[in-house]
């Protein structure tokens, strides 16, 4: 089972939200610990060994890095706004 990194973003996004989108979020953020790579998540087009998983409206962008056993969370955003390309583009292009 592959290690989760990243826990701490997701926390700090998941204050904001109501109870039970947080509930949601925070299960398929775990559940990439038992299944990095589900079969509703796609690689993220331009970025190797990136990908994304939506989980109602909103989006998790996570690196999986098979090697290490390690899923990282880089992100988690609103799917319907690019905002969270923006971010995921600023934070991997430096």
């Amino acid at each position: 089972m592959p290690k989760l990194d990243g826990l701490k973003s997701v926390l700090d996004f998941l204050k904001g939200l109501q109870p039970k989108i947080s509930a949601q979020l925070a299960k398929k953020v775990l559940a990439l610990n038992i299944e990095p790579l589900p079969a509703d998540s796609k690689p993220l087009k331009g970025y190797s060994g990136i990908y994304r998983v939506d989980s109602g409206e909103y989006r998790i962008i996570y690196r999986f890095l098979p090697e290490e056993d390690l899923v990282e969370v880089l992100l988690v955003g609103k799917r319907n706004d690019d905002e969270v390309y923006k971010k995921i583009k600023r934070l991997l292009d430096g």
